[in-house]
């Protein structure tokens, strides 16, 4: 299976997401909206970088810039992860359990595909608190003339995070293994507590800035 979405243009993987195919789905449209946000945090600091008037942020906005180029590649390598970790999923559930061999064998290959499945989500979710963070820079930093995108980029970030966890939430429900899916779960739901009110923070301050 091609996994490769992202080489695609933008009208085939939406088609793609749309059909019945089995990926991509909300996995990787989660890391697509992740990249597409911080591309817009991204495109606040081009606009703000070289100008004499922003001359104290430049470093900054550097700096912020590079990071910004490092989270993109991650959520669009992600998109074709989440998609990779699915397949040997999608199998091990059309394992045979006839025998109590079987059911063991099963059992045990589910377990590992669950775990990947869920690296994928946390990963996804890990970055886009990375990109709002990046983004509270810009919205403090950038130029105004484009603190609109900062505003659209976060909340595109905050999208994304909340929806990889339901990602994750779907897969750690399926484990045996109670243990490490409540570890996973306590991760997840840390960085929904903390980074889902910090992003409506980021978008409001900006959005007052209009009214």
């Amino acid at each position: 299976m091609d996994t490769a979405f992202t080489k695609r243009s933008c009208e085939d993987f939406v088609d793609v997401l749309a059909s019945a195919a089995p990926v991509p789905g909300g996995g990787g449209g989660s890391a697509l909206a992740g990249a597409l946000g911080t591309a817009l945090g991204n495109m606040v600091g081009s606009l703000t970088v070289g100008k004499p008037k922003f001359a104290d942020v430049e470093a900054d906005m550097i700096e912020l810039k590079a990071k910004c180029d490092d989270l993109q590649r991650r959520l669009l390598d992600l998109v074709a992860a989440d998609a990779e970790s699915f397949q040997p999923l999608s199998k091990a559930y059309g394992l045979p359990k006839e025998t109590e061999e079987e059911k063991a064998h099963k059992a045990e290959v589910m377990e590992a595909c669950l775990r990947e499945a869920c690296s994928v989500p946390i990963a996804i979710m890990d970055a886009c608190c990375e990109a709002i963070d990046v983004h509270e820079q810009f919205a403090a930093k950038g130029t105004p003339i484009a603190i609109s995108d900062v505003g659209v980029g976060v909340k595109f970030c905050q999208a994304a995070l909340q929806g990889a966890s339901l990602n994750v939430f779907i897969n750690t429900s399926s484990m045996t293994d109670r243990a490490y899916a409540q570890e996973v779960e306590d991760k997840a739901n840390k960085l929904l507590a903390d980074y889902v009110p910090k992003a409506e923070s980021i978008f409001q301050d900006v959005a007052r800035r209009f009214k």
